[in-house]
């Protein structure tokens, strides 16, 4: 059986893949003629679901099922070329770590303004100020799901308050309270840190509007490691310039990468990052035991027994 894999953005050895699934014949994506050639043959396709062309499903008509490297597979399920009876299957339950590393990255660098700390630094300041802190304060997660957990979990050995906006769970390990999503704009009002890690669907975009910043703090941050549409940038980077919040850490935009237009750039209470947050240096050691468990799974009990399938509207 022949499986198309896609390295690009992950150091995928098609050795360990072999060694941990053995049995399937594994080629690496070229992005050349060889490999809409296998894309003729493959049955499986392993990738970043961002990293996957639409030309290659186009070619595949032996295409069963779609392995993404991936917790989001919204680029890829809005690829025309996917048909409805291709199965998905997402990377969850593994990005945690590096997801709530960068949310503490941002909290204490937007609280203890570590871009004036540079800026001082490289201008050879001298200049003490107090260190604001993480105990006592209060972080909203929006969106209850694993990666929320751990951070969560994080936030509590830090001495904070964690409240949950979910309309899944009322109950949840290292949470404090769990609000529905009708009452974002109240759990706004209390956080110090509004934490977006809500999944991208129609019902969730723009779920953070102007209504939603309108209720939080001046002196309180909001930090995007989910889908850049899920907030209202345009509604947030006014919010922004006109101090309505004190800051913002972003990781996801609404288009990517950040045009160069974008205002978000230039504010000075706004760090900018790459979409990095869900990826590490380790990061196929984090993710070939899922891969490898599917496609051992696939071999043997077919779609039955797959992890991790993704519900996709309209599909077979």
């Amino acid at each position: 059986m022949k499986v198309l894999v896609f390295g690009e953005g992950v150091d995928l050895s098609l050795d360990a893949l072999s060694a941990a699934a053995p049995g399937y014949d594994y080629v690496l994506a070229d992005g050349g003629e060889g490999m809409m050639r296998a894309a003729a043959e493959v049955e499986v396709i392993i990738g970043l679901a961002h990293a996957i062309p639409g030309r290659v499903l186009a070619a595949a008509p032996r295409l069963r099922w779609i392995q993404a490297l991936t917790a989001g597979t919204d680029h890829l399920e809005a690829l025309p070329e996917l048909r409805p009876d291709v199965l998905v299957t997402a990377m969850r339950g593994i990005q945690g770590p590096q997801m709530a590393e960068l949310a503490f990255l941002m909290m204490l660098s937007l609280l203890r303004d570590m871009r004036g700390v540079l800026e001082r630094q490289a201008a050879r300041v001298w200049d003490r100020r107090p260190q604001r802190l993480l105990q006592g304060r209060t972080t909203v997660i929006l969106g209850v799901g694993a990666i929320a957990e751990h951070l969560a979990e994080r936030c509590r050995l830090f001495g904070m308050t964690v409240i949950g906006v979910s309309n899944g769970r009322d109950s949840v390990p290292h949470f404090d309270a769990i609000l529905p999503r009708d009452r974002l704009a109240e759990a706004a009002s209390r956080a110090d840190f509004l934490v977006v890690l809500v999944p991208y669907a129609a019902e969730t975009r723009h779920i953070v509007d102007a209504t939603v910043l309108a209720a939080m703090r001046p002196d309180a941050f909001l930090i995007n490691i989910a889908r850049g549409a899920v907030v209202d940038e345009a509604a947030l980077a006014s919010c922004l310039a006109e101090g309505r919040i004190a800051g913002a850490g972003l990781d996801v935009f609404a288009t990517e990468p950040l045009p160069t237009e974008s205002p978000l750039w230039a504010l000075p209470n706004v760090i900018v990052t790459p979409h990095v947050g869900g990826v590490s240096d380790i990061y196929m050691q984090q993710a070939l035991p899922a891969v490898a468990e599917n496609l051992i799974a696939w071999r043997e009990k077919g779609p039955s027994g797959l992890r991790n399938l993704v519900q996709r509207r309209g599909a077979a």
